[in-house]
């Protein structure tokens, strides 16, 4: 696939994740680099002209990139800056007063989707099924309300790849659960988010659009052979450990549903990513129970884009293979106007 328009692409990558320019399938497929390689690779593949450019500390280098390279749009990895997750939508912002054009979700979806707390209570009002849940700030203790009814789930209230989520972050009693809001807090540094642990079935839905939306098929993680004590979660182990998920017999794929529970739940995504005021694409997780019901966990403004990933093995069961996904991701971000915003 060769696209009649070459572009020049500032690709935004976290420093120390520039991916080298050959690599073997072996090498990527464990490297933190695989997805910015995966990109670049096919950018370079589709006739554009890429200018790499790694992003840490100093947004002025932007600015530079900018003023020397002319790029027409930049292709947005970062996940952070200065080490800061939510610092994204800054990252964002910044490119939007540029008024450089960029892949991925604008500013306001971003801080919205990063914050858990808000997203949950605006999905809520508009009456999105969501997890009951608390938050207990950094430091405080927890003070549990009768209707927050165990089990629980305890996580960060900011970050995302599943860190600092394992088994031990379902939680049956009132030490448990200070234990563990104990371990979020210092561990890892951030609020911690107590919320109603939903037993049942875990999906992903990607959804690609700015005001037309389309919603990828429902993807599914699977936990063929985890023990039964064991919670059918997806911790930082199993998001991180090759090794883990091959033992367990975790894998994903296209989630076996009638075809009216899948539409259901496609649209229930959809309303998602328009409440959350996103763009470009986002990756909505939910849970369904037993009886049906579908309760949204959160929503991804910044999903994994390797080529071996949920959301790129989605979009290629959708018919979109991953250079046309990468494709696609520009010509969005070249419609998307940022005065929507």
């Amino acid at each position: 696939m060769k696209v009649k328009a070459p572009l020049r692409v500032l690709v935004l990558v976290q420093e120390g994740l520039i991916p080298p320019d050959q690599a073997t399938p072996d090498e990527v497929h464990e490297a933190p680099w695989k997805m910015e390689y995966g990109i670049i690779k096919t950018l370079r593949g589709l006739g554009h002209t890429v200018i790499p450019l790694p992003v840490s500390t100093n947004l002025g280098v932007i600015r530079a990139a900018m003023d020397e390279e002319k790029p027409q749009i930049a292709f947005n990895c970062l996940e952070g800056f200065d080490e800061v997750s939510t610092w994204d939508a800054n990252v964002v912002a910044y490119l939007e007063m540029l008024k450089l054009p960029y892949t991925g979700c604008n500013s306001r979806g971003l801080l919205l989707g990063r914050d858990k707390s808000l997203a949950k209570k605006l999905l809520s009002y508009h009456r999105i099924a969501v997890p009951r849940f608390l938050i207990v700030p950094l430091g405080r203790k927890v003070k549990r309300p009768k209707q927050l009814a165990f089990p629980l789930f305890v996580k960060s209230l900011t970050m995302d790849s599943s860190i600092g989520i394992s088994q031990a972050s379902v939680v049956e009693t009132d030490a448990k659960l200070q234990e563990r809001v104990a371990f979020i807090h210092e561990s890892i540094g951030t609020d911690a988010l107590v919320e109603q642990y939903i037993e049942g079935r875990e999906l992903y839905v990607g959804i690609l659009g700015n005001q037309r939306l389309q919603a990828l098929p429902v993807w599914e993680l699977s936990f063929a052979q985890m023990p039964e004590e064991s919670q059918k979660i997806a911790t930082e182990r199993l998001k991180w450990s090759l090794a883990y998920r091959e033992k367990h017999g975790i894998d994903t794929g296209a989630a076996e549903l009638e075809p009216a529970a899948s539409r259901a739940i496609q649209d229930v995504c959809k309303r998602t990513f328009r409440i959350l005021m996103m763009s470009g694409f986002a990756r909505v997780d939910l849970r369904l129970t037993p009886g049906g019901r579908a309760y949204v966990l959160e929503a991804n403004p910044n999903p994994q884009l390797a080529p071996d990933e949920d959301f790129a093995s989605s979009a290629v069961a959708a018919g979109i293979k991953y250079p046309e996904l990468i494709q696609r991701l520009l010509t969005l971000g070249l419609r998307w106007e940022t005065t929507r915003n």
